[in-house]
């Protein structure tokens, strides 16, 4: 008898069906979308795809971010709640591309589960890793 957890692995999609969506971005809460909008262009470059008072869409390569206001925001709590967040791949050593995501604006988080890769902050709190391991194909 074959588990369901170690089973054939299933096709992403049937050939007969057609996917409901299509991803579009990630969207990031923040108070100062103008800030960090900035240090994700310093820190993965890319262009703006528009800006407003309360909003700021940057296409950085791979995907669209769009920086939201939100009244009231606050960071999340890392670690010690359920929280989406980006892995970032870096050419050269962790350290040195942790150490420019730092200049750029970035804070180290106290805690650092494996030396593989990094976990730092934004400028808005959200925790973000940089890493040199990168998935094949990617």
């Amino acid at each position: 008898m074959t588990s369901l957890a170690h089973g054939p692995p299933m096709p992403s999609t049937l050939p007969s069906e057609q996917p409901v969506a299509r991803f579009a971005g990630v969207s990031l809460d923040c108070a100062d979308p103008a800030v960090l909008a900035d240090f994700y262009l310093e820190l993965l470059g890319g262009q703006v795809l528009w800006r407003s008072v309360d909003s700021v869409g940057i296409r950085v390569p791979g995907v669209v971010l769009a920086m939201q206001r939100v009244a009231g925001y606050r960071p999340p709590a890392w670690p010690g709640s359920s929280v989406v967040h980006l892995d970032l791949t870096a050419d050269q050593d962790v350290e040195d591309a942790a150490g420019r995501a730092v200049a750029a604006g970035a804070v180290r988080a106290e805690h650092q589960p494996d030396p593989r890769w990094r976990v730092l902050l934004d400028p808005a709190g959200h925790p973000f890793c940089i890493t040199t391991i990168t998935p094949p194909d990617a």
